[in-house]
């Protein structure tokens, strides 16, 4: 479904980084309980996440075995959903495995460029997806998801597209536009995945 933006972070298998996308369009597009939420995806390079993280509670996914915590488990998505609820961020592996639920993402921020009016969510994924090989995918409370590789944004997502017609599209420079049934998914014209990430 996501195409465009799968060809942008070739790094990743594709079937997870669109299982776990949908997976934040489903909370973008849902909420919880009627109101909007925002979370923070990442997703390969746990290690090094988990190394430049700490947790904000008790992991609430920790002890429970791994056959149990893969995206493509249909049980785990109510789970992920109500846990998306409160503060921190997912730390998934590059195979699938939610290894970590609220952490604390240490972003120092430098270097990186984010649109202006995007919040310390987006800062953080994009920071982490510069530091690390990570990619960075956000819910925002706006209801729009992007995605985050190399600290640049390679897609932006908007569930509905009347909200679409009531907001601007906040990636820089040339973009590309296609419409998946109700959606826009918006990807930047020249790749970013030939850029290397800092370590």
């Amino acid at each position: 479904m996501f195409e465009s933006i799968l060809c942008q972070v070739p790094e990743y298998d594709a079937a997870v980084l669109d299982a776990l996308i949908e997976l934040a369009v489903e909370i973008a597009r849902e909420g919880r309980e009627g109101r909007r939420i925002g979370t923070l995806f990442t997703l390969g390079d746990e290690e090094a996440v988990l190394a430049k993280s700490r947790p904000l509670i008790l992991d609430p996914l920790a002890g429970h075995p791994e056959s149990s915590r893969r995206i493509n488990d249909p049980n785990l998505r109510g789970t992920i959903k109500e846990l998306a609820q409160l503060d921190g961020a997912f730390v998934v592996s590059g195979s699938g495995v939610f290894v970590a639920a609220c952490r604390y993402l240490d972003t120092a921020g430098a270097g990186i460029e984010i649109p202006l009016g995007l919040g310390s969510r987006h800062l953080a994924a994009a920071n982490t997806s510069s530091v690390t090989g990570a990619v960075g995918i956000v819910v925002s409370e706006s209801a729009t998801v992007r995605i985050f590789c190399h600290g640049k944004m390679v897609g932006e997502i908007i569930p509905e597209l009347w909200l679409l017609s009531r907001r601007e599209v906040q990636m820089p420079g040339m973009v590309s536009q296609e419409h998946v049934g109700d959606m826009a998914v918006i990807t930047p014209n020249t790749p970013v995945w030939g850029v290397k990430a800092q370590k």
